[in-house]
């Protein structure tokens, strides 16, 4: 009998100590846990190695379809999360690949009553998923918020109202100790919302009475014995108290037309703040094309008028801009008198119009120390820079450097103490950047919206080292785990390692 116990109890400390391995190995499993990785730094690991040249037929490991989606890889350990969206079904949905083979372990419907209204570039799966080891965190401006543990049992979760956000939703959910938090910036009544953990129930929420819009991401910034939430809006940057979402301290002057869609970043206890106007820097705004040789190339029946079925659908009028702006989609803005041409004197009212919208207007890379107390704005930048900043994509600090990608391909490099601009050039892979940059082992990942990888080496000069063309279109940001890198298209899950 006292044999008996004796096995009953050694079993029963064999399943309690391998079950507290497991919890431990999970704690300690490879990950990047939110949009950008740690924090949204766009760091990998140290010691991380993913390939520079890669492609679909070179150091691919796996490749798996994926519904359509914007939202960029949640991963941790043999699990990545993403979101997608049923365009025809007009479903949400939350799924889970095996990031050891690329199969989809199991996925989830999401109830949406009503789908709300995104940009025409964008996608009501857009928001990153977070996770904590054990769970899985989604937002989904259609929806709200849900909870997943990791065999995609539903947890909890917390039906948001549609924010109104005449582009939709862009903000992914940011997790820290036991608080999700989501900018809920839009056109009127934002606020930042904080809800426990474990059920979903309202710890805090606070009115951003400053913001119009936004897009941007919290990030957390711990110094002094200090939490603060740190998020980006229209006019102005803002840090909260983590506890209670009290407003600790302010920054103003940024970019007030529309909120900023970029996310911070930290390095040497300095905050990094990029945020843009649309049409490219103050000293090189976006230009209109000359009337007299626009109109004899499209002008068919020559009667010195564009009509809307003269021009070519897909035709862009401001590349800088992005790739939605066309001119039939703008052709409001040139009518003046609604009759379905555009002469000569319209035209140049549309670019009288384009040129006052940007006098006067200044976009800007800042960075700020610690420690401000209400309006900081006079006291705590340390220096500020108006070239090279991106609308859509966000600053990367690596190595004592900030680099940032625009559209159009052109790559910026700042002295991140000194705030010297280094290197501001062109890269081969020009287009749309809507994937922020990330880095690992000395070099930067930039992926273009036609589905070039650029990578290049962390340095004061420009140096490419591979061009990789992975024939598909991007929009998410690439993850970097376990000498890995994982990059999402508009179709597929790629994952590439040597």
């Amino acid at each position: 009998m006292a044999k008996h116990r004796y096995i009953i109890w050694a079993a029963l400390i064999a399943v309690l100590l391998l079950m507290h391995s497991a919890g431990t190995t999970r704690a300690n499993e490879p990950m990047w846990p939110r949009f950008r990785g740690p924090n949204g730094s766009g760091l990998a690991a140290e010691g991380q190695n993913p390939p520079v040249e890669f492609g679909p037929e070179q150091n691919l490991l796996w490749k798996t379809p994926v519904p359509s989606g914007h939202s960029s890889p949640c991963i941790w350990g043999d699990h990545i999360f993403l979101t997608g969206f049923d365009k025809e079904k007009k479903e949400l949905q939350v799924f889970c690949i095996e990031r050891s083979s690329g199969k989809i372990r199991w996925s989830r419907i999401v109830p949406a009553e009503k789908i709300e209204k995104v940009h025409s570039m964008s996608s009501p799966a857009a928001p990153t998923p977070t996770s904590d080891g054990k769970h899985v965190y989604i937002y989904f401006g259609s929806y709200g918020l849900l909870c997943y543990d990791y065999e995609g049992n539903e947890k909890w979760c917390k039906p948001i109202p549609i924010p109104s956000n005449k582009y939709g939703s862009g903000a992914s959910p940011t997790l820290y100790d036991q608080l999700l938090l989501i900018n809920c910036d839009q056109k009127t009544d934002s606020y930042i919302l904080a809800v426990n953990l474990h059920n979903g129930e309202t710890a805090w929420k606070r009115d951003r009475p400053m913001a119009t819009s936004g897009w941007s991401t919290p990030i957390i910034w711990t110094h002094d014995d200090v939490e603060e939430v740190i998020l980006v809006g229209s006019r102005r940057v803002v840090a909260y108290n983590l506890k209670d979402g009290m407003e600790r301290w302010w920054i103003g002057g940024l970019p007030h037309d529309e909120g900023p869609v970029n996310t911070p970043v930290l390095g040497n206890k300095t905050l990094f703040v990029a945020a843009s106007y649309f049409g490219g820097d103050p000293d090189d705004p976006a230009k209109m094309p000359l009337f007299d040789s626009f109109i004899k190339q499209y002008d068919k029946n020559n009667d010195m008028n564009l009509s809307k079925d003269e021009i070519p659908p897909d035709l862009v009028l401001f590349p800088r801009l992005g790739p939605e702006w066309t001119l039939t989609r703008s052709f409001p803005m040139f009518d003046a008198d609604e009759n379905g041409l555009i002469n000569h004197d319209e035209w140049k009212g549309a670019d009288e119009w384009l040129k006052a919208r940007f006098s006067g207007r200044e976009n800007m890379l800042i960075a700020i120390r610690p420690g401000g107390e209400g309006d900081a704005t006079d006291t705590h930048i340390l220096w500020k820079q108006k070239r090279g900043i991106p609308q859509i994509t966000s600053p990367l600090f690596y190595k004592s450097y900030i680099y940032l990608v625009k559209h159009g391909g052109i790559v910026s490099c700042y002295n991140a103490k000194s705030g010297q601009l280094l290197f501001m050039e062109r890269i081969k892979a020009k287009g749309y950047y809507y994937s922020s940059p990330v880095a690992a082992a000395g070099k930067v990942y930039m992926a273009s919206m036609l589905g070039v990888v650029t990578v290049i080496k962390a340095d004061d000069t420009l140096n490419v080292l591979a061009s990789n063309d992975l024939k598909e279109r991007i929009f998410a940001t690439p993850a970097v785990v376990e000498n890995k890198l994982y990059v999402r298209t508009v179709k597929h899950m790629y994952a590439f390692g040597e």
